[in-house]
């Protein structure tokens, strides 16, 4: 069972998402509003070539339907090339330096680590205004952790797109927020910028969050 708004509002540039239609909200998605899912498996087809789930997401996001999308980019030469030069812009900003390696390849030959690039890749060549990364490391070991928020850190940096970055992992919030906002129970019990949350935090909840996490401080 999905969650239920009971009360309040969502504004994104000047607007309440909450009293758009489906069709309103579709425009956002991808376009204005990216989303890197904790797992690049659940949003990636295992049997197509991340080239194709490329141009697919592309196109579809470009005010084409997910059919049109499909059908395009079997037939349609120009728009595969624009997409697919897109593609290779975006991963080789994310450090992905043998794209025609990886854009010919299944996700299942790709490493975690590869493979969560290559979603954020996606993620970004719309250009998006705001960023949703739902525990964007959680699956991934230490070392490719700190590549991919490094990565999150230089998009906020060059690209100024704004990042809602869900973490469990206190380190990773302190080392790319600018503001946290710490959530006990699915209620925000203590928010504020980064230097009042870990320097001074209030909440006895924040504090053990903190305490878990050597030399944070």
């Amino acid at each position: 069972m999905g969650g239920e708004i009971e009360s309040g509002n969502i504004f994104f540039l000047g607007k309440d998402i909450l009293s758009l239609n489906k069709n309103e909200l579709n425009s956002l998605r991808g376009k204005d509003i990216g989303m890197i899912f904790q797992d690049p498996n659940s949003t990636m087809d295992p049997i197509k070539t991340i080239e194709k789930q490329f141009i697919e997401y592309i196109l579809e996001h470009n005010n084409i339907s997910k059919k049109e999308a499909i059908e395009l980019a079997k037939h349609n030469d120009i728009s595969k090339k624009e997409a697919i030069e897109l593609a290779k812009e975006y991963l080789l900003k994310l450090n992905l330096t043998d794209v025609d390696r990886v854009l010919k390849s299944y996700p299942f030959e790709l490493s975690g680590g590869m493979k969560q690039r290559v979603a954020i890749a996606m993620a970004m060549a719309q250009s998006p205004r705001l960023l949703l990364a739902d525990e964007p490391t959680s699956a991934l070991d230490v070392t490719v952790q700190a590549q991919v928020i490094k990565e999150l850190k230089r998009i906020r940096e060059n690209f100024k797109t704004a990042i809602i970055l869900v973490t469990h992992n206190m380190g990773v919030a302190a080392y790319i927020s600018d503001k946290i906002a710490v959530m006990k129970n699915g209620e925000i019990i203590e928010f504020g910028d980064k230097e009042q949350i870990i320097k001074n935090p209030q909440k006895e909840y924040t504090k053990s969050l903190l305490n878990a996490i050597i030399n944070l401080k």
